[in-house]
């Protein structure tokens, strides 16, 4: 493929729900182009874009994949991204890399879930947006009410460009509303028609798209409020430049599996879409986190995000690159700003799916990648090191299920460890934590799937079997009552013996573990021993007498007790140490503290009930209620004890359909009910039994 200018590059993000049919319309659109030279199928595991293993199989987006077309002297560089929640960090990416977000929508289900999300990640990057309603050859599908739907949902500015002449249930010819030209479509190809009568339908789509040119200045909009016509230039100057800035958001539609409707999409989005060079500037910082403006220009310093990360186990790493200023080449060396290091570019690749094509630089406004930069990960800048900037990383939604991973070899943890490290790379949306206290490999996701494809890719890629378990909760313990106790430890043997004796007051105190104090009187245990005492309560409270979790709020004061000149030691006292504890702590009315966690959920109104319902059965306290900055939907704060959040993540997905998300993070830990801390002791006693 030759090396085009940025006012030639189109970056187009591809999105919206899952079985929208994404993947499709990019492998229409591939193969039209004479990028392929055969149309894959979703189904047949054989398309461009869904190449990983774990697609094939599960027929599904996992990952975002880049793949370049030619069109008209233009080069279109698809970015395909997962429409499935449960990956949603692909979305992230896509649209970080992305000038336009052609956003799909089924002709059967109409505005989605997907939909919505799609919407707002482009409109969080103010990115211009395209709809293609697809899927038009089903008998099911029905355009007319889609499009209404756009517009409900999405306000005025969703104009139709090309729109079906639907007869007998079947959408054969193509009308472009801006051409005013129908095609019907005969062994496969365009064929211009007469225009059909459409009636009134045909009004109210002009009405439409006067209405979307409207909103672009306030000129036209008081020309069309005024009752003047719009002249034929004006609609499309009007719709091309309103949808450069975002103000118009125009649909097109076809089957991208039957291959209708689709020249028509590409010409239309090489006509609408921005180009790199009018969109791909961006506002870096410098140094000293002064703003920096990056024009698009090859021949400046250079400037690039790295958007995604892959690491294969035979190539290495992989970083996917969109370079905004200069151009990133063969053995260049560049500055990476989140490390501070030097980066020594090697091979520079052009992606095709899975496909690489060798190319000697990635200029400004385009996309490609660089093998084994092996101290780069996702979000990174590379630049020059004569100017130093930092543009804005990639968004990563938190993730919110939390599993145990248990390798089912004895003896493959620094593997499994290994190999979720290196996943971690490819997905930022994986969190992986060891516990030191549960002694438990903890891995977070987006939900069940994506940890189900984890497990997957451990196994496929590093040869390792896991297992995932509910995670154990760190519970800690504590007393309530002040009381005093003796530890004496005597042992005689052959030589010398050994003996400790000490008087220990415990009580209750506010403090993360052990305060230590003596109020030891005439020397009744010599100074030099008093270390030895603390270290031997330190090493006791780790395991508490109810359950074995760690003791907090604990205040040990040492205030008397006895010696022996020859046989007394460090080691006596430190035993006699742990004796006093194991006698006090049971006396002490020790009670089991479990963790509380804030929680933030973020839910449509309509949904209010529902997880005020759920936050209340799951022993939570309702703190307060407050609307999302545009009003659209409801914030819930409330403090929730995390035993009852294991499986939360799921329930706000089923409950909102997806719409809803939060945050959770520890707080404080609080005592336990009678019933749960009973509960939580004879687990931990049937668990000790087993070990």
């Amino acid at each position: 493929m030759k090396q085009y200018q940025a006012k030639n590059i189109l970056n187009v993000a591809i999105a919206g729900h899952s079985g929208a049919g994404k993947t499709s319309i990019a492998e229409a659109m591939l193969y039209l182009s004479g990028a392929t030279d055969r149309f894959g199928k979703v189904g047949e595991g054989s398309t461009v874009c869904d190449f990983d293993p774990e697609e094939i199989k599960r027929k599904i987006t996992v990952s975002t994949a880049v793949a370049p077309l030619e069109w008209k002297n233009h080069k279109i560089n698809l970015i395909d991204a997962p429409g499935l929640f449960d990956f949603e960090g692909g979305l992230c990416e896509a649209v970080r890399a992305a000038d336009s977000v052609l956003i799909a929508v089924s002709g059967k289900n109409g505005v989605a879930v997907g939909t919505e999300k799609a919407v707002e990640a482009a409109n969080k990057r103010g990115l211009p947006k395209i709809f293609f309603v697809n899927g038009l050859c089903d008998e099911s599908a029905r355009f007319y009410r889609v499009f209404e739907d756009l517009k409900a949902s999405f306000g005025p500015s969703v104009c139709p460009v090309v729109v079906p002449y639907i007869e007998d249930g079947k959408a054969n010819i193509y009308i472009n509303m801006l051409e005013y030209k129908a095609y019907d479509y005969q062994n496969g190809k365009p064929v211009e028609v007469k225009m059909p009568d459409m009636g009134n339908r045909l009004e109210g789509l002009r009405t439409a798209i006067y209405e979307a040119v409207a909103e672009t200045s306030d000129e036209m909009f008081e020309k069309y409020f005024s009752g003047e016509q719009f002249t034929p230039e004006e609609v499309i100057v009007g719709v091309s430049k309103g949808v450069k800035s975002g103000a118009i958001c125009p649909v097109f539609c076809g089957d991208a599996l039957l291959m209708r409707g689709m020249e028509q999409f590409l010409d239309g989005l090489v006509w609408l879409a921005p180009s790199a060079e009018e969109k791909s500037a961006e506002i870096a910082a410098d140094t000293d986190g002064n703003p920096v403006e990056l024009s698009v220009n090859e021949n400046g310093a250079t400037a690039a995000i790295v958007f995604k990360t892959v690491a294969d186990p035979f190539i290495g790493k992989m970083s996917y690159l969109k370079v905004i200023s200069g151009k990133v080449s063969t053995d260049t060396q560049l500055l990476n700003m989140r490390t501070g290091n030097m980066e020594r570019v090697g091979k520079t690749v052009i992606l095709h799916g899975k496909k690489q094509e060798d190319t000697s630089a990635i200029v400004a406004g385009d996309i490609g990648a660089v093998l084994k930069l092996q101290g780069t990960s996702t979000g990174d800048t590379l630049c020059a090191p004569a100017r130093k900037v930092t543009l804005d990383g990639i968004d990563y939604p938190n993730p919110t299920l939390s599993m145990a991973v248990m390798p089912k070899n004895k003896g493959e943890e620094d593997k499994v460890a290994q190999g979720i490290l290196r996943l971690v790379d490819e997905d930022p949306t994986i969190r992986f934590t060891t516990n030191t206290e549960t002694h438990q490999m903890v891995i977070s996701g987006l939900g069940e799937q994506h940890l189900d494809i984890i497990v997957s890719k451990l196994k496929g890629k590093f040869g390792v079997d896991v297992t995932l378990q509910k995670p154990r909760v760190p519970y800690r313990e504590t007393i309530r009552k002040k009381v005093q106790v003796q530890g004496r430890y005597k042992k005689q043997t052959g030589g010398h013996g050994q003996f400790g004796d000490i008087w220990v007051e415990f009580e209750p105190c506010d403090s993360e573990g052990l305060e230590f104090a003596e109020r030891i009187v005439g020397g009744a245990v010599p100074k030099n021993f008093f270390p030895a005492v603390e270290k031997g309560l330190r090493e006791s409270i780790m395991k508490g007498p109810l359950a074995g979790y760690p003791v907090v709020g604990l205040r040990a004061t040492l205030y008397d007790g006895s010696y022996h000149p020859v046989d007394s030691s460090e080691m006596s006292f430190k035993m006699a140490a742990n004796l006093a504890y194991k006698a006090g702590m049971p006396i002490a009315n020790p009670v089991l503290l479990e963790p509380i966690g804030t929680l933030r959920c973020t839910v449509p109104d309509a949904n209010m009930g529902d997880i005020l319902g759920e936050v209340n059965k799951r022993r939570g306290r309702v703190l307060g209620m407050n609307p999302t900055e545009d009003g659209k939907k409801q914030i819930v704060e409330a403090e929730v004890p995390m035993a009852e959040m294991h499986d939360f993540c799921t329930y706000v997905r089923q409950v909102t359909q997806g719409r809803g998300s939060f945050t959770f993070d520890f707080c404080r830990y609080e005592e336990a009910p009678q019933q749960v801390a009973q509960k939580v002791i004879e687990e931990a006693k049937a668990s000790a039994e087993e070990e």
